[in-house]
């Protein structure tokens, strides 16, 4: 979905809840697979659905997206089929990646998502070439790279951030800081106690932002979009979020932060706020949201359904897809 107003109209907020419903109910569906046994590590994003649904509110199919390990939200709010992404969750041949990706690896080209990825930080380099290629073809293309707060040490972080400011290239570089890089406090592991300042030093700018607000993300996002679509180059946007759930679905976040922090966190909730929002402002009715919350559920029933009466691919695909035959 691709917008250009400065705030988002009715139509835009609505597609805004159901996507972050969407998301939330995906993953829910996808942490009791995970408990049944049908597939294993599996990242959860609740808590942060706000921050890519704002952002690709702006963006076209033609705009590429990518993400991390955590990347079901990014995925999601791009527009890749929920039947296609559960399917390959539980190594199916109707998958995204006909089962050879799994959870970890959703790719989804038609829809400018190119590739979740388990190596923290290794899509930021891939999303400033394709950032590279918008600009040498002359296109007004946009690219967008999610990443932890982990990852803003990695130094192609920073070798991506100087290429980028130097030619100014159409893309964003965003840091969902949810505060742990898997049990590491934020506090600990980064000096200066900012993603978003180290943005000056490569001559682009970089904002922080309430990544529990679908409104200043989609504000942010926005303003973003518009720079890197004009010529004016990179933004870094450091969305303060939180992840409910544990790092993968095994790990005890209570083992390194404690109840009192999740539940201020957990009362700050992008889903919440957002339909309060659609309330205050009439934009819907309790009804109206109802409808699109059911929609949502019903979504992902189907992709539940859907993806457990799949097959899984024949034993010859294995070796398929996986090297380039050169003549």
């Amino acid at each position: 979905m691709a917008t250009t107003s400065t705030a988002p109209d009715t139509k835009t907020l609505l597609w805004m809840y159901r996507t972050m419903v969407t998301i939330r109910r995906f993953e829910e569906q996808a942490r009791r697979e995970a408990d049944a046994g049908k597939l294993r590590g599996m990242h959860s994003a609740i808590g942060q659905e706000a921050v890519p649904t704002g952002i690709c509110a702006h963006l076209r199919d033609d705009d590429f997206i990518f993400g991390t390990h955590r990347s079901h939200h990014h995925c999601i709010a791009k527009g890749v089929s929920v039947k296609k992404m559960m399917a390959e969750l539980l190594g199916k041949s109707t998958g995204t990646n006909k089962g050879k990706g799994g959870t970890m690896h959703i790719a989804d080209i038609d829809k400018g998502m190119l590739g979740a990825n388990g190596i923290v930080g290794s899509n930021i380099p891939v999303a400033t070439g394709a950032a590279l290629t918008a600009q040498i073809e002359g296109t007004d293309g946009v690219s967008v790279v999610f990443f932890g707060d982990g990852a803003a040490a990695q130094g192609t972080l920073h070798e991506a951030m100087n290429l980028a400011g130097i030619w100014k290239l159409p893309v964003l570089f965003v840091c969902e800081n949810n505060r742990y890089a898997q049990s590491t406090p934020f506090e600990y592991s980064v000096a200066g106690m900012s993603v978003a300042n180290r943005a000056a030093g490569y001559g682009m700018p970089g904002v922080v932002v309430d990544g529990q607000s679908a409104l200043e993300m989609y504000e942010v996002g926005g303003e973003a979009v518009r720079r890197a679509r004009a010529g004016d180059g990179p933004t870094l946007i450091e969305a303060q979020t939180y992840r409910y759930m544990g790092h993968f679905g095994a790990d005890n976040p209570l083992a390194y932060r404690d109840e009192e922090e999740e539940a201020y966190y957990k009362s700050k909730d992008c889903l919440a706020a957002l339909k309060a929002h659609l309330v205050e402002t009439n934009t819907a009715t309790e009804a109206e949201i109802q409808a699109l919350e059911q929609q949502a559920a019903d979504d992902i029933a189907e992709a539940s359904t859907f993806a457990n009466e799949s097959p899984y691919p024949e034993p010859e695909e294995l070796t398929t897809e996986v090297y380039i035959s050169y003549p």
